[in-house]
């Protein structure tokens, strides 16, 4: 979404789909949302709300997500989103190269997949876990053999068991503040100046949305994505230390 343009368009394609929601009585979705495409969102949620949109992505921290637009209580009924998890894996794990979270991205993009189809990707013990739109759930499994070096398998997997897995560290940081620059800095170890930089080239978000503030105050729960470093949700600050400074906790995910 890097063009008046794009986001022209994609506001329209909401818009339209709100409506058919609303007009025809029925469930529609999106493809999955970006970081970008989420702030877009958020700045036109007010005027969708007659449409009753919900996002959800596979899991509940999810960072990609789906936007559905229908409500069960005026329907009657509920569509589940159209959200499968399907886990990739090494068929021999002894001989499999170490695999990240951009070999399983990189080998998916090869098949010729629109990323709208593709949401999180999480690594656990080499394999990866991959929320899609069911739609491209049945072509991957059939078409995705290799992931680098290595061959690989692909098989329904349901969403508890990389909940299971998920992996989350809380640390804790000494800060001046709980400014989310200040916050940042100290999580990715970066100066003020290049925190700073992060939030005036659009790359944070905070709670799915675009945050040029970098002076804005975290809240306990807030989630937190920067573009090139990761997400971690801010868990409030703990106690001031003797020399006026806080020691605040976050939860960071292993992706």
């Amino acid at each position: 979404m890097d063009s008046d343009k794009e986001i022209r368009q994609f506001k329209k394609r909401l818009t339209e789909l709100a409506e058919k929601s609303s007009r025809q009585n029925i469930y529609t979705f999106t493809g999955f949302l970006g970081m970008a495409q989420q702030d877009v969102f958020y700045r036109m949620e007010r005027e969708l709300s007659f449409a009753h949109p919900a996002l959800f992505g596979g899991s509940e921290d999810a960072e990609r997500v789906v936007a559905r637009f229908g409500d069960p209580q005026e329907m009657g009924y509920e569509v589940e989103f159209p959200i499968v998890l399907l886990k990739i894996e090494p068929l021999l794990q002894k001989y499999a190269d170490a695999l990240g979270h951009r070999d399983f991205l990189g080998a998916l993009m090869n098949l010729g997949i629109d990323r709208s189809l593709l949401g999180d990707i999480f690594i656990r013990d080499n394999c990866g876990y991959l929320f899609c739109l069911d739609s491209i759930a049945g072509f991957i499994s059939e078409e995705l053999k290799k992931v680098r070096h290595t061959d690989v398998s692909c098989s329904l997997a349901q969403a508890g068991e990389i909940l299971e897995k998920q992996e989350k560290t809380r640390k804790s940081l000494t800060v001046s503040s709980e400014r989310a620059d200040v916050v940042i800095a100290s999580l990715y170890r970066l100066s003020r100046a290049e925190s700073l930089a992060l939030f005036r080239g659009q790359k944070v978000f905070i709670n799915g949305r675009l945050s040029e503030n970098n002076s804005c105050f975290l809240k306990r729960g807030d989630a937190v994505s920067v573009r090139g470093k990761g997400k971690f949700f801010y868990d409030g600050a703990d106690r001031e230390t003797k020399k006026g400074r806080l020691s605040v906790g976050v939860f960071v995910y292993q992706m």
